[in-house]
């Protein structure tokens, strides 16, 4: 599943959604205690993380094709991620992510990340960087960016959830 659209503001909302079928405890496993394994490097302690949110420093992917094979661009970028929240038979876990350098440049995202059902989505609004032109950028272009941004980082997490676990309860 993918969507997006565009708010009064010039925000674009943005859906993507993957298959994760694996077992719920697998899946809070790794949106919590385990996600070191997909979130990339932890920024060092002296740098301001925003309240109740992890920050690691990561290579996002991002894609101007919805196929991987195309053109694909590397960027660092801050990588925050909320505690992860269990509630039945879903996990949901607030995030959020920006360019580490140059930012004003690049859009920034704020969303959820939720499994439920053998699916791993993102859900959220981000702000396509400049203005009214890059609002008109995000239309003709950036948006096929950003949804493979995204489709990139759940494939990132699912395969962090299928690999191997030293936690026989999470199989």
């Amino acid at each position: 599943m993918t969507d997006i659209t565009e708010d009064a503001l010039g925000r674009s909302r943005l859906d993507v959604a993957v298959a994760a079928p694996v077992a719920l405890a697998r899946a809070a496993q790794v949106l919590g205690p385990a996600r070191a394994s997909w979130m990339g490097e932890p920024v060092p302690a002296d740098v301001p993380v925003p309240a109740g949110m992890e920050r690691h420093l990561i290579d996002l992917q991002m894609r101007m094709s919805e196929r991987s094979s195309l053109v694909t661009f590397h960027k660092a970028a801050y990588l925050d991620v909320g505690a992860a929240e269990v509630t039945g038979d879903t996990v949901r876990a607030e995030v959020s992510w920006r360019a580490a350098g140059m930012a004003p440049l690049f859009p920034v995202f704020s969303g959820h990340l939720t499994w439920a059902h053998g699916s791993l989505s993102v859900s959220g609004f981000y702000a396509p960087p400049g203005g009214g032109m890059g609002v008109i950028a995000d239309r003709l272009l950036l948006n096929v960016a950003a949804r493979g941004t995204a489709r990139w980082l759940l494939e990132r997490i699912v395969a962090a959830m299928e690999a191997p676990s030293s936690d026989p309860a999470s199989a």
